[in-house]
C-alpha cells in the first residue's frame, strides 16, 4: 500500500470507494489519455465518471478558466454575472423547453435534488416515481429515489417513493416481450401503479441508467409515459447528468429518443458540460422554476469560473460536432465490442448508443451477475493501459465504457483489442 493510499485511509470514509487493489494517484491527462504518479500512461475510457467529456486539458478551456481566475473567481448569486446568464441563455435554448428557465448547481446531486424540491413544491405532493435500476445521486433526497439498492443507503426519506418498471430491457418479467410489447406492458402498470395514489408530484428518469449499468428501454417509452402522466397532471423530469450533450450520438439529449409530445417539464444536468469543473443544473418552464414562495440563492452554483469553463466547453462541442464523433467512433466501438463479446462466454450482452456503452458480465452458462469477473476485467484493462468503470443493477457486473467524446477511430480500435486481451485473461 503506498503511502498516499494509506493517508487516504486514515482521513476517508470507509465508504469511499476506491478503484484497483493498488489504486491510482492520476497526476496530469492530455486528451484521451492520463498518467499515474509512476509515469505510466493509459487511455481513458471512462473521463472521471462520464465528466471529461471533450478532453483532457483541452487548451480552449484551461485558457477561459485561468483568465477569469485572473479576473474574478466568486461573486455568488447576489450580482450580475455575465458567463453565467451567457451559460443559462445557450442552455435554455437547446433545451427545447419552452420559456425556460435555468438553475445553476455544483453537482448533478445536486440538481436533481433542486428538480425535487421544485416538482413537489408544484404539485403539492411529496410522491414521486422513479424507475427501478435508477441512480440519481447521494443526497438525502435523492438517495430516497434511487431505485438500485447497491447505492440506496438509506430508507429514513420525507418523500415517498414508488418504483416504475421499464429502465432495463433485458431483464425482469417483461424482458421476452417484443419492443412494442415491452412499451405496452410498462404502460399498463404505469397506469396501474396511478390507479393506487393519491397525486404523483412527477417521474423521474434516466434516459440511460447510468450507474444502473447503461441500461435503456425501447425508443419511445417515456413518450408513452408521457401520455398517461399528463393525464394525471403529473411533471416529467428528464435526469441528463449523463446522457446530456451529445454523448448518445444520436441525440443532444437522451429525452430525444422519447420525444413524443415534446421536451419534458424538468430536465437535469452535470458532469460533462465543465469537462471536470463543478457544473450542474436544472432547467424547467418559467411556471414551474418559478413556483418557490420563499427565498433561495446558490453561494456557489454559477461561478464565474466554472461558468467560463462551461461556454468554453460548450463551444469547442459544437464547433467541433462530437454529438457526431459519438455517433460514428462509438457505432464503430459498439460494433467491435460486439464482436469481442461474441467470442466470450462470460458476456450477456454489450450495449448502449455513441460513447455510453455496456458490457454485461456473467457466469459462463448462467444468467447469474458475476462482479468478481467485472473487477478482474477492470484489474487487466489497467494492466493493459485502459481505464474503464463498472456498475450494475443487482451487482457491479457491467463494464462502462464512456470515453471523452473526441475519441479517435484508432483509439476506439485500441481500447477494443485492451479490452479483449482483459476479457481473455480474466476468463
Amino acid at each position: 500500500m503506498t503511502g498516499l493510499h494509506e493517508r487516504h485511509l486514515a482521513v476517508s470514509p470507509d465508504w469511499l470507494a476506491l478503484y484497483y487493489r493498488h489504486p491510482l494517484e492520476l497526476t496530469h491527462g492530455e486528451g484521451r489519455h492520463v498518467w499515474d504518479a509512476d509515469g505510466n500512461r493509459y487511455l481513458d475510457f471512462f473521463g472521471g465518471i462520464l465528466t471529461t467529456m471533450t478532453a483532457h486539458a483541452l487548451p480552449e478551456v484551461t485558457k477561459a478558466v485561468s483568465e477569469q481566475a485572473g479576473r474574478l473567481i466568486h461573486s455568488s448569486t447576489l450580482y450580475l454575472n455575465r458567463p453565467m446568464v451567457e451559460l443559462a441563455e445557450r442552455i435554455a435554448t437547446l433545451s427545447g423547453i419552452p420559456d425556460a428557465r435555468v438553475f445553476f448547481t455544483t453537482s448533478g446531486t445536486e440538481a436533481n435534488d433542486t428538480a425535487l424540491l421544485l416538482a413537489t413544491a408544484y404539485r403539492g405532493s411529496n410522491q414521486i416515481l422513479a424507475m427501478r435500476n435508477s441512480y440519481h445521486g447521494r443526497s438525502f433526497s435523492a438517495v430516497s429515489i434511487t431505485g438500485n439498492r447497491a447505492w440506496s443507503t438509506t430508507s429514513l426519506s420525507p418523500l415517498q417513493t414508488l418504483y416504475v418498471h421499464g429502465g432495463v430491457r433485458t431483464r425482469g418479467p417483461y424482458a421476452e416481450l417484443s419492443d412494442e410489447g415491452f412499451i405496452r406492458s410498462c404502460v399498463a402498470d404505469l397506469e396501474d401503479l396511478l390507479g393506487h395514489t393519491r397525486g404523483a408530484a412527477a417521474l423521474i428518469a434516466e434516459p440511460v441508467q447510468g450507474v444502473g449499468g447503461f441500461t435503456a428501454p425501447p425508443d419511445g417509452l417515456y413518450a408513452a409515459f408521457r401520455e398517461v402522466l399528463d393525464r394525471h397532471g403529473i411533471l416529467w423530469i428528464s435526469d441528463e447528468v449523463q446522457t446530456g450533450w451529445g454523448r448518445t450520438g444520436d441525440h443532444f439529449w437522451g429525452w430525444q429518443a422519447h420525444a413524443g409530445k415534446g421536451p419534458p417539464d424538468i430536465l437535469t444536468f452535470a458532469k460533462g458540460i465543465g469537462n471536470g469543473m463543478s457544473i450542474g443544473g436544472v432547467v424547467a418552464r418559467a411556471d414551474v422554476m418559478n413556483c418557490l414562495d420563499a427565498n433561495s440563492i446558490s453561494t456557489f452554483g454559477g461561478s464565474p469560473v466554472t461558468m467560463a469553463a462551461g461556454l468554453a466547453n460548450l463551444s469547442y462541442l459544437l464547433e467541433h460536432d462530437l454529438q457526431g464523433n459519438a455517433r460514428r467512433v462509438g457505432g464503430l466501438l459498439i460494433e467491435r465490442l460486439r464482436a469481442v463479446g461474441a467470442g466470450s462466454p462470460a458476456v450477456r450482452e454489450v450495449r448502449g448508443r455513441g460513447l455510453m456503452i455496456g458490457i454485461e458480465l456473467v457466469k459462463p452458462g448462467s444468467d447469474e451477475a458475476d462482479p468478481e469477473a467485472a473487477a478482474a476485467v477492470l484489474e487487466a484493462a489497467r494492466a493493459g493501459g485502459l481505464l474503464i468503470g463498472k456498475g450494475g443493477g443487482h451487482s457491479t457486473s457491467v463494464l462502462r465504457i464512456a470515453p471523452p467524446l473526441s475519441l479517435t477511430v484508432a483509439e476506439a480500435e485500441e481500447g477494443a483489442e485492451i479490452l479483449a486481451e482483459a476479457l481473455h485473461a480474466a476468463g
